[in-house]
């Protein structure tokens, strides 16, 4: 069974950078369409360690796809849609996946309602964890987005200890309280989605 949630777990990651270029594009900055990365296909994305991860502990990541930040006009507007874009593909994915939960053939097939299931868990897994603001992750460009140049900066710095620091606030457990309250922002908003495609 986990050998084929792999594809539409890997698939979401995949659909996570992709929203990334395409958001770019359409802010003016081609990077990702002229190296070929707004393709679906995993071979264009795949990272080794991420990768592996996927199937060693059921969590992942892919190669981050190019954007080149200075070349977006309206740059703050550019850069906060850019930088929300991968999540809110996630929350869309998550969104398709309960849709389909509610629907009585598809809950009553236990393999597919498992499957959307755990594909609507991650994807907002996902988001939450990208929401957080500290460099590289999504949250933090989205902040940059709305602080004044040389704060910016000044957060930008501590993009090569970022990883580290993630390392530390997540084993430390600081984290963990933060990802919930997210999550649960992300489920209200599937909800007000939901709600209104029911309408």
């Amino acid at each position: 069974m986990f050998l084929i949630l792999v594809v539409p777990l890997l698939y979401s990651v995949i659909a996570h950078e992709v929203a990334h270029g395409w958001v770019a594009s359409l802010f003016g900055d081609d990077t990702a369409r002229r190296s070929g990365r707004l393709s679906l296909n995993p071979m264009l994305h795949l990272d080794p360690m991420g990768t592996a991860a996927l199937f060693i502990v059921g969590f992942g990541w892919a190669k981050p796809v190019p954007v080149d930040y200075g070349r977006l006009r309206p740059f703050r507007l550019g850069l906060i849609c850019v930088s929300m874009a991968g999540c809110l593909m996630n929350i869309l994915i998550a969104t398709i996946a309960i849709f389909f939960l509610t629907l009585p053939r598809v809950s009553a097939a236990p393999f597919v309602a498992a499957t959307l299931m755990v594909v609507a868990k991650i994807n907002i897994i996902l988001c939450a964890f990208n929401l957080i603001p500290i460099p590289p992750l999504d949250g933090s460009k989205v902040l940059m987005g709305f602080l004044p140049a040389e704060v910016r900066q000044s957060l930008a710095r501590i993009e090569p200890y970022g990883f580290f620091i993630l390392i530390l606030l997540l084993f430390t457990g600081v984290l963990a309280p933060v990802i919930v309250f997210v999550q649960k922002l992300i489920l209200g908003l599937i909800g007000i989605l939901l709600g209104l495609v029911a309408v």
